[in-house]
């Protein structure tokens, strides 16, 4: 405890504060700061918490430890934005057991070529026309998205590396289907470039898909 007469200086002190008013930066202004108010012979001592300083912001006493977060700012979106968001995450739960179909399937008709089994070759085809009809509809509603949130700063940076990362993922299962598809028909060196891109793509996707996955 602070000893008594120290306590009545500091009793003191804040009523001539309080009597003073407002204290100003101005150096001419007649307004006093505490330590003005003191006897010559006189000081006065305050302990703090460790770590705490006390300094003087715009005049007042405050913390020198004290940080103030920026808010966020409001951002109003559309009833169709919202749809659209409803629509591109079920359909991105969906890409999980699409791959996978293409990726067991793909691996029998890889090591077994003419010999795979019947269920192999019937799944294939479809889990990868599967896969580009789902990335095709998530590339229509992300981009639509992105576009209505442009000037939206919250979170823009998460939604800009989703966008690029997915865009690219949708390049190499493009090429995989189509060029190297059929190619591979008749090459195992194809059919190891077709697989090796798909599962590239795969990656890549499934990465985007959890950065946003997280982020939310």
């Amino acid at each position: 405890m602070l000893p008594l007469s120290t306590a009545a200086v500091a009793v003191f002190v804040a009523f001539q504060s309080f009597a003073a008013g407002p204290l100003h930066s101005n150096p001419d202004s007649s307004a006093v700061r505490p330590d003005s108010v003191l006897p010559a012979n006189m000081t006065l001592s305050v302990a703090l918490p460790a770590g705490l300083h006390l300094r003087w912001v715009n005049d007042t006493v405050s913390p020198s430890d004290t940080v103030r977060k920026p808010r966020q700012k409001a951002f109003v979106y559309s009833d169709g934005y919202d749809t659209r968001l409803t629509i591109h995450r079920r359909m991105s739960w969906a890409m999980l057991p699409l791959f996978a179909a293409s990726y067991f399937s793909g691996q029998q008709i890889l090591d077994k070529n003419t010999a795979a089994p019947s269920w192999a070759r019937n799944i294939h085809g479809p889990a990868a026309t599967g896969a580009a009809i789902l990335f095709t509809a998530n590339t229509f509603t992300g981009a639509w998205n992105l576009w209505e949130g442009r000037h939206d700063p919250n979170g823009r940076t998460r939604r800009i590396v989703h966008s690029v990362l997915f865009t690219a993922a949708s390049a190499g299962f493009v090429y995989a289907g189509t060029q190297l598809a059929n190619d591979a028909e008749q090459s195992r060196a194809k059919r190891l470039e077709h697989r090796n891109v798909a599962l590239a793509s795969m990656g890549v996707s499934t990465f985007s898909w959890l950065i946003m996955l997280i982020g939310n």
